[in-house]
C-alpha cells in the first residue's frame, strides 16, 4: 500500500518522539561569512572631525589597532577636508587591512547646511573605503548606543567609556574616535549573535 510524503514524514516524526530538528538561526554561507571578518573597520563621518578605529577580533575581548580623528581646522576649504578624510582613511586601510566596514547611518538634521556638509564627509569616507572591495555596512547611531550602553540616547561620554571599559584601553578614546571603535564593536555584537538582523550593506 503506497502512502504519500506528507504521510512518510508524519511517520518520521512519530518516531523521533514528534520532535523536529532546530533550524539554525543563520544559514552556514552566512555563518561563515560573519566569522571570517576579523578585522573591522569602523568610521564616524563629519567635514571637520571624523573618527575611525579599527579593532580584530580576539579572546577574551577585541584588539584595538588604531583610533584616531581626522581633523581639518576651521579655514579649511570643504574640498581640502574631503580629500584628507579620504587619504587618511587609504593610509589605515593600508595599514590594518580590514575585510569589513561599519559606518555610521545618515540621521535627522534639522538644518539642511549641516546635513549637506555630513553628506559630503560622508562621500569621501565612503569612496576611499569603496575602493579597497571591502563590505561595508551602515548601523544608525542610536542602535549602537543601544548596543554599548544600553540605551539609545545616550550621551557621548557614556559611549566613550563604556568603549574603553570594553577595550581595555588605557585612556579614555576621543568622542569621534569612541563613537567609531563602537560602531565596531556593535558589527562584531551582532555577527557573533548570528541573529537575523541584518545590518544594512551599502
Amino acid at each position: 500500500m503506497g502512502i504519500s510524503i506528507e504521510q512518510f514524514n508524519q511517520m518520521k516524526e512519530r518516531v523521533g518522539g514528534g520532535k523536529r530538528a532546530p533550524k539554525p538561526a543563520l544559514e552556514p554561507g552566512a555563518r561563515k561569512a560573519a566569522a571570517a571578518h576579523q578585522v573591522i573597520l569602523g568610521v564616524d563621518p563629519s567635514l571637520r572631525g571624523t573618527g575611525y578605529g579599527v579593532i580584530r577580533m580576539a579572546k577574551p575581548y577585541p584588539q584595538t589597532l588604531t583610533h584616531g580623528t581626522i581633523t581639518c581646522p576651521a579655514a579649511w576649504e570643504h574640498s581640502r577636508c574631503l580629500v584628507r578624510i579620504a587619504q587618511v582613511l587609504r593610509e589605515v586601510i593600508k595599514q590594518h587591512h580590514p575585510t569589513v566596514c561599519v559606518i555610521e547611518g545618515l540621521f535627522f538634521a534639522q538644518n539642511l547646511q549641516t546635513a549637506l556638509t555630513m553628506g559630503e564627509a560622508r562621500g569621501a569616507a565612503l569612496a576611499a573605503i569603496g575602493e579597497s572591495g571591502m563590505e561595508i555596512y551602515e548601523l544608525a547611531p542610536r542602535k549602537v548606543k543601544q548596543a554599548i550602553v544600553g540605551y539609545g540616547a545616550a550621551q557621548k561620554l557614556a559611549v566613550a567609556k563604556m568603549v574603553q571599559r570594553m577595550l581595555h584601553l588605557s585612556e579614555l578614546p576621543a568622542a569621534d574616535a569612541a563613537d567609531a571603535l563602537a560602531l565596531a564593536l556593535t558589527h562584531a555584537q551582532e555577527n557573533g549573535r548570528y541573529s537575523f538582523n541584518t545590518p544594512k550593506r551599502i
